[in-house]
């Protein structure tokens, strides 16, 4: 799942889990990510090219605040990642195969327009808010 050949270094993100091998089912067998390096409390995600690592700590897990963006409330706190339309809307398809509540459902913002973009928020099993998104043009990424 690593990221194509770029001159973007990878990002790093640590996020709490309330059970490590619950994290490693979902981000590895739902999401697709590789595995790196592990230890009891903590396990390194190949996330599209980037780092991220889930950390044993319960008492973090979950979301609490929400921003209106359209007519869904986001959850404040989310990470995720910018895929091509095919990658988004094969993520979309397998998630809704698989029975995923979404806190927002896969759909089309700004259509027609600079910025014209898919999104879907989901929760991993300890309350992460993730967001997939994918860009018409990915020129327009950061585009006002």
């Amino acid at each position: 799942m690593s990221a194509q050949a770029t001159s973007m270094p990878p990002f790093h993100l640590a996020f709490p889990v309330r059970d490590i091998e619950e994290a490693r089912q979902f981000y590895v067998g739902v999401l697709g990510c590789g595995e790196g390096r592990s230890a009891p409390d903590w396990v390194d995600f190949d996330f599209y090219g980037h780092q991220v690592v889930a950390h044993l700590a319960p008492e973090e897990c979950g979301h609490k605040q929400t921003s209106a963006v359209d007519d869904h409330q986001v959850p404040v706190r989310h990470f995720g990642a910018v895929l091509s339309i095919p990658q988004w809307e094969a993520m979309a398809t397998k998630l809704k195969s698989i029975g995923t509540k979404f806190v927002i459902e896969p759909y089309t913002r700004f259509k027609g327009e600079v910025g014209e973009q898919s999104t879907m928020f989901f929760m991993d099993p300890s309350g992460n808010a993730i967001e997939f998104k994918a860009f018409a043009n990915m020129d327009s990424l950061f585009a006002k």
